[in-house]
């Protein structure tokens, strides 16, 4: 997972005040100046989940050291050199998944932190800023897992990954993120969190790896049925026999065309999940009680 801009479906944040914070319609932890200052920026290579939890346990005022949090959380990275199959199966899991997350909460912070991760796919009965709102205001810290491939406007590059990253604030019409600082509308996000557990592969990242040591057989053999169900063999399959059967001058105008007729990515089964884990002090006892014993999200 990298930090990755989100193009047109995010607004740079309005500057608050405290007398905004306090708002019916709105909550933050931050305003827009102490994000700026107090946020933890991405720390490594598919570490923006260690990176949430940093914030997360900034805005809770438990701080730990970066390398503290960093070394707690199992952060997997992409097997860049690897033969495509064994980069494939890296791809799939690459980074952390909000278990990861919530196991790093308690090596860190022991019991000091309860953390739980709602589902938000399939689709959920919620109003999400309105939810979102209801358990700030109670001190609870809301962390996002985001298919961030999703929601992309025609035209725009799709994002390389999914991501995690921390709620600052709320307003009537936006969710304020960190690692980047965003404000994102609730229809784009509510797109992203309600995501099935799958990765795109870009076409360059195929072809770039197809060499003798290449087993496409072993897609198939994957101990996730998954990968024989999504065909992710015959997909590279395609990606190749579309290389080879049209061969196009090495021009801006050809490479646009091949854009436009051959596929752009292959589609793979990941290991996250799309949803929110919200995160409170034990000793915050009204939220951790309601947090613990609060039901899951109704599916729509």
């Amino acid at each position: 997972m990298f930090c990755l801009n989100r193009g047109s479906d995010w607004q740079e944040p309005m500057e608050t005040s405290h007398s905004w914070q306090d708002s019916q319609s709105s909550h933050f932890f931050w305003s827009k100046d102490e994000a700026d200052e107090a946020q933890v920026e991405q720390i490594g290579v598919s570490a923006c989940g260690a990176t949430a939890v940093i914030n997360v346990l900034k805005v809770l005022k438990l701080d730990h050291d970066v390398e503290t949090i960093n070394s707690a959380i199992h952060t997997r990275l992409r097997a860049e050199d690897a033969p495509l199959h064994e980069y494939l199966f890296s791809r799939a899991l690459a980074g952390t998944v909000a278990d990861d997350l919530i196991e790093g909460f308690k090596k860190v912070a022991g019991d000091k932190v309860y953390a739980r991760f709602y589902h938000f796919f399939p689709k959920r009965k919620v109003n999400l800023i309105d939810w979102l709102r209801e358990w700030m205001k109670m001190g609870v810290v809301p962390l996002m897992t985001l298919n961030l491939q999703r929601g992309v406007k025609a035209g725009e590059e799709i994002p390389d990954a999914w991501h995690h990253q921390m709620v600052f604030g709320v307003d009537a019409d936006h969710v304020h993120l960190c690692n980047p600082i965003v404000a994102c509308t609730p229809e784009i996000l509510e797109e992203q969190l309600c995501s099935e557990s799958v990765l795109k592969i870009r076409r360059e990242d195929i072809l770039s790896r197809i060499d003798s040591r290449c087993d496409l057989e072993g897609l198939n053999r994957h101990s996730d049925v998954r990968w024989s169900e999504m065909d992710v063999k015959g997909q590279v399959l395609k990606v190749l026999r579309e290389e080879v059967s049209l061969s196009l001058p090495d021009t801006a105008y050809f490479q646009v065309l091949k854009k436009w007729l051959f596929a752009s990515h292959i589609c793979i089964p990941a290991e996250y999940k799309s949803g929110i884990t919200l995160c409170c002090t034990t000793d915050n006892k009204e939220a951790y009680e309601k947090l613990k014993n609060s039901s899951d999200l109704p599916w729509l």
